[in-house]
C-alpha cells in the first residue's frame, strides 16, 4: 500500500513539475523581430500622416495610428552612401570615412571592421537579410554578405547608375544595372516595373521561412530615387503623377510586410521602423518629392535635405498614436535597437545614442545627444542643430530657387550659392528657416561654435582646413 501511495505522489510531483515548466516556457518570449524599411531620396510630405494629401498611403498611416510618430528625425547625410552608412553603424559617416554616393566600380566601400546592425544582431542569434539597395560598395568584398546579411537580393548601387534612363539618353558610362542574389549577379535590369514587387515577395519570403526565430529584415528601397519605376497596379492611381504612384506602391509593400508579420503571429512582437536616406532630389521637378514646409532638398543641409519621415511600430512595446518632436538622427538607430534586443554593442567608438527612453515615454523629453551635426562633401562641417536651435557655418550650397525645375525625367539645373555668415534658425517657429536671428542670440551662436570646435577635434572639418582625429579608413580595393 505504502509503495502504491509513493509511487502516486511521484507521478504527481512529475505532472506537477512538468506542467509548470510548461507554463514557465510559455511565458519566455523570444527577442522582437526587427524590420528595417528604408527608401531613396523621399521627402518629409510623401506620407499622409506627414501631410500628402494627394498620395494615398493606408498602410503607412495605418502603422502610425498603432505606433509612434518622430516629426524631428534627420537622415545621418543627406546623400545615398554616407545617409546608409550612417544607418547601419551608428556612426557620422565621415567618422567611418564614407562621403557622397559611390560610383559603380570605385574601389572603396563600408570597411569590413565596422560594425553593421546585422551583425550586432547576427551576434545575438539573428538571422539577417536584406531586399533592395545596397551602396555601400559593390566591389565582392563590401557586398552585404560580407557586412553581416545572410541573404541578399537587390541592386548594389543607385537605380540611376546605368547607360541609359528613359528619355533621357546616355548618361553614366556604366555597364548594365546588376541584380544580385547573394554574391551572383543573376539577371541585368533595363526596366525596373517589377523591382518594388521582387522586393517585397522576397521579404515577405524571407519573414515566412524565418518565423520561429529571430531575424532582422533590412528593406531598403532603390524608389522613389529617379528613374521612377512603378508596376502596372498602381501606374495612374495617385494625385501626384507616376512619383505619386511609386509611393503608393511603396506603401502597398509595406501592407503585405506588417500583413505577413500578422498571418505568422509575429506583429506584437517585432520591431518595424520606416523612414528614408534623405530629402527629395528637387530638380527632378514632378519626379521628385515634396520636403515642405522645409526648406531645400537633397544634397544640402538645410533642413528639407535631412528632415524625414519616420515611424516606428512595436506592439509589445510602445504605447500607441503618439508624436515625438524631439530631435532623433538614424545614428541612433543601432544603439537603441541594441537596448531593446539586449545585444551588445560594437567595440569601436560609435556616435549614435539609445532613444528608447524617449520612445517608450518616461518622462524623459529631451535627446540623450546634446547635439547634431551635419556633414556633407567631404568633411565639411554645415551645421549644427542644438535643442531648438539650428545654426549653419558659411559654406557653399545649391539650390533650385529661381531655375526652372526638371520634368518627367529630365532634370532642371541647380545654381551654387555661397553662405557667407554664421546663420541661426529657432525651428520651433521658423521650419522653413526664413528668419536669420543669429544677431539677437550672440550667446547660443556662441554656445554652438563651441560644441563644433568639439566635434571638430574629433572628427574634423575640411572647411577650416582641420584634421580629426578620431576618424577611421573605409575600406579600400587596391
Amino acid at each position: 500500500m505504502y509503495r502504491s501511495l509513493s509511487f502516486c505522489i511521484l507521478v504527481l510531483l512529475f505532472v506537477s513539475c512538468k506542467n509548470n515548466a510548461e507554463v514557465v516556457a510559455s511565458k519566455v518570449v523570444k527577442p522582437p523581430n526587427v524590420v528595417l524599411i528604408f527608401t531613396d531620396d523621399q521627402g518629409y510630405q510623401d506620407v499622409g500622416v506627414f501631410g500628402a494629401h494627394d498620395i494615398p498611403t493606408p498602410n503607412l498611416d495605418r502603422m502610425a495610428g498603432e505606433g509612434i510618430k518622430l516629426s524631428s528625425f534627420y537622415a545621418a547625410q543627406a546623400v545615398c552612401s554616407a545617409s546608409r552608412a550612417g544607418l547601419l553603424t551608428g556612426c557620422y559617416p565621415n567618422r567611418i570615412g564614407i562621403h557622397n554616393a559611390f560610383m559603380p566600380d570605385s574601389k572603396i566601400g563600408l570597411h569590413p571592421s565596422e560594425t553593421t546592425i546585422a551583425e550586432m544582431l547576427k551576434a545575438n542569434g539573428y538571422t539577417t537579410g536584406i531586399f533592395g539597395k545596397w551602396h555601400l560598395g559593390d566591389h565582392p568584398d563590401f557586398l552585404p554578405t560580407r557586412q553581416g546579411f545572410d541573404e541578399y537580393f537587390g541592386i548594389p548601387y543607385s537605380n540611376d547608375m546605368w547607360p541609359f534612363h528613359p528619355q533621357q539618353g546616355p548618361v553614366f558610362n556604366f555597364g548594365p544595372l546588376p541584380l544580385y542574389e547573394n554574391e551572383t549577379i543573376i539577371d541585368t535590369l533595363t526596366n525596373q516595373a517589377q523591382l518594388t514587387t521582387q522586393i517585397t515577395e522576397h521579404s515577405i519570403d524571407f519573414i515566412n521561412r524565418n518565423k520561429d526565430r529571430p531575424f532582422f529584415l533590412y528593406v531598403p528601397h532603390p524608389q522613389p530615387h529617379v528613374p521612377l519605376f512603378v508596376s502596372e497596379k498602381f501606374k495612374g492611381k495617385s494625385g501626384r503623377g507616376l512619383y505619386g504612384d511609386v509611393i503608393m506602391e511603396i506603401d502597398w509593400s509595406v501592407g503585405q510586410i506588417l500583413n505577413a508579420l500578422k498571418t505568422n503571429n509575429l506583429d506584437e512582437n517585432t520591431v518595424v521602423i520606416f523612414t528614408s536616406d534623405n530629402g527629395p532630389w528637387l530638380s527632378y521637378g514632378n519626379h521628385a518629392g515634396s520636403a515642405l514646409p522645409f526648406r531645400e532638398g537633397k544634397g544640402t543641409a538645410w533642413e528639407g535635405g535631412h528632415r524625414e519621415p519616420f515611424i516606428i511600430r512595436y506592439p509589445r512595446g510602445l504605447k500607441a498614436g503618439r508624436n515625438i518632436d524631439t530631435p532623433v538622427m538614424a545614428i541612433d538607430i543601432l544603439p537603441t535597437l541594441a537596448e531593446i534586443t539586449g545585444s551588445e554593442l560594437p567595440d569601436t567608438v560609435i556616435d549614435g545614442k539609445s532613444v528608447w527612453k524617449l520612445l517608450i515615454g518616461d518622462g524623459e523629453e529631451e535627446s540623450p545627444q546634446e547635439a547634431y551635426y551635419f556633414y556633407y562633401r567631404v568633411n565639411e562641417l554645415h551645421g549644427v542643430r542644438y535643442g531648438k536651435w539650428k545654426l549653419y557655418f558659411p559654406h557653399n550650397y545649391r539650390t533650385m530657387q529661381g531655375q526652372q525645375p526638371g520634368k518627367d525625367g529630365l532634370p532642371g539645373n541647380y545654381v551654387h550659392l555661397d553662405l557667407e555668415e554664421i546663420e541661426l534658425y529657432d525651428l520651433s517657429e521658423d521650419l522653413g528657416e526664413t528668419a536669420n536671428v543669429a544677431g539677437e542670440y550672440p550667446e547660443v551662436v556662441e554656445k554652438i561654435k563651441q560644441l563644433a570646435d568639439t566635434m571638430r577635434k574629433k572628427l574634423g572639418d575640411s572647411l577650416k582646413e582641420i584634421e580629426g582625429t578620431e576618424n577611421r579608413l573605409a575600406g579600400t580595393i587596391e
